[in-house]
């Protein structure tokens, strides 16, 4: 099973900046479509970005449009979501995972939660009004 390990949280005030790291290793010679999804207290788990094994499309919820800007390193199982303008409306747990392999990467397929074979532990996200 592949491994799913996150990086990159901490406290930051609004219009701040951070940048998220998502690595996954255990599955040799596959690339994943790799998605980020954000849950804050009370509130359902929301899907936040996506991007297809080779970073030739990538997908955002419409609250991180032109702030959130995902990527990935060649042919790696390597991302990073680069968050701009901060908000307090972003304060959460963010997690990364690993699309299926079985599955075509889409809009749809990444924004869906059941259709990750693995995720990560989580890592928090405050910004500070």
């Amino acid at each position: 099973q592949v491994q799913v390990e996150e990086s990159g949280g901490g406290l930051v005030q609004a219009g701040g900046s951070l940048r998220l790291t998502c690595t996954l290793s255990g599955r040799p010679g596959t690339i994943y479509a790799m998605g980020w999804f954000r849950q804050a207290p009370g509130k359902e788990r929301e899907f936040v970005a996506g991007i297809t094994w080779n970073g030739a499309d990538t997908y955002y919820t419409d609250s991180v449009k032109g702030r959130f800007t995902i990527s990935r390193d060649d042919l790696k199982n390597t991302a990073h979501l680069q968050m701009n303008d901060l908000e307090y409306m972003d304060t959460a747990v963010y997690r990364c995972g690993a699309l299926s392999r079985f599955l075509p990467a889409s809009a749809q397929t990444l924004s869906v939660p059941d259709n990750y074979e693995s995720w990560g532990q989580g890592t928090q996200v405050t910004v500070s009004s």
